[in-house]
């Protein structure tokens, strides 16, 4: 007799829904033009809708966050300017030194604390002396809200504040990688404008807790909407009849954005099931938002593999941790399967 696989939970990030029957129904129904020739109905009234939700003047609709997060970071600086960032940042790691290789500024990273936010005296500590003639000119400080491999934590609004603060009285701009501002906001309960208040700009994703198959807005100051814009055009990011893609965001910001708690719900409790299992550390206390992450014994690699085998999707993050991440397409009984069966991969 065959074994049947267990069927698949996928928690290897909030990027792998796939769009719901409304979603689609809405994309199929969508008002489009030419973007490009800033004809497309749908996108301007997501732009216009995400700058509002976001309190900044305008908005610009990007293919992914990668692109956004680029365009924030080339249209704040000139080639052989500076960058802070936090050491953790998903700038750093997960965006192939485009920052470096496009933008052509240097980066210099910071060991914040937990939630990736630096203190003001941290801040302070990296002011150069302004010798034009042997330093650079630092220019910018990226944050990045939540934080992502710091396990979906999130920074306080006064910390926020503090360290934008700092940064203004170092003639720094400040963006902010807000790919999942969303969850942020939903964690601590507040208006997502209580973050980017302190920015001068950020991105928002709609491919990640949204639900939707793409889009990153880059949202900021109109008179810096034009170099974006330029931006966008050099890196390839101008697009046609994209208010399909728009469409979507739209549909999920009506009937995906207040349910974000179930996922923080959900990874909590599968924080739980795990935290008293053999070869395996997560601190339940710690998962702000739909992020864990799993301290192991074991190589991560040879983690994630047996977890596969037993029908759960995750990914290393370093060589003993691996990330779980909840989503809209699964649910609560979903998680308690996954964390049945990772008791059962750790005990083996």
């Amino acid at each position: 007799m065959v074994a049947t696989m267990p069927s698949l939970i996928d928690l290897r990030s909030d990027t792998v829904t796939r769009p719901s029957a409304g979603m689609r129904q809405a994309m199929a129904g969508a008002e489009v033009g030419d973007d490009v020739f800033g004809e497309d109905p749908t996108v301007r009234r997501l732009e216009e809708r995400v700058a509002r939700m976001l309190g900044k003047d305008s908005a610009l609709l990007c293919p992914s966050g990668t692109m956004a997060n680029l365009i924030g970071v080339a249209s704040a600086t000139y080639p052989g300017d500076e960058v802070l960032l936090d050491s953790e940042s998903h700038i750093l790691h997960y965006e192939l030194a485009g920052t470096a290789l496009i933008a052509g500024v240097q980066v210099r990273n910071f060991d914040a604390p937990q939630a990736g936010c630096p203190t003001q005296a941290q801040l302070e500590s990296l002011e150069r002396l302004g010798d034009p003639d042997h330093e650079p000119r630092t220019a910018l400080l990226c944050l990045e809200q939540s934080h992502n491999r710091r396990g979906g934590t999130v920074a306080t609004i006064e910390e926020l504040r503090s360290a934008s603060e700092a940064a203004h009285r170092m003639g720094l701009v400040v963006h902010l990688d807000g790919a999942r501002l969303a969850n942020a906001a939903a964690s601590l309960g507040v208006p997502m404008t209580e973050f980017t208040d302190c920015v001068d700009s950020s991105t928002f994703a709609l491919s990640k807790g949204l639900g939707c198959p793409a889009g990153t807005l880059w949202v900021g100051l109109t008179e810096s909407r034009r170099r974006a814009h330029t931006w966008r055009k050099r890196l390839g990011g101008g697009m046609r009849q994209v208010g399909i893609l728009a469409a979507a965001g739209l549909y999920a910001l009506d009937h995906n954005l207040a349910r974000l708690d179930e996922d923080h719900d959900n990874a909590r409790q599968l924080a739980e099931m795990l935290q008293s299992v053999p070869g395996v550390t997560v601190d339940p206390p710690a998962v702000q938002t739909n992020i864990v992450l799993l301290q192991t014994v074991d190589d991560a690699n040879v983690i994630v593999e047996r977890a596969q085998r037993a029908g759960v999707l995750t990914v290393p993050f370093t060589a003993h941790t691996v990330r779980c991440v909840t989503h809209l397409d699964v649910g609560s009984e979903d998680v308690r399967a996954a964390g049945e069966r990772l008791r059962q991969v750790f005990a083996s």
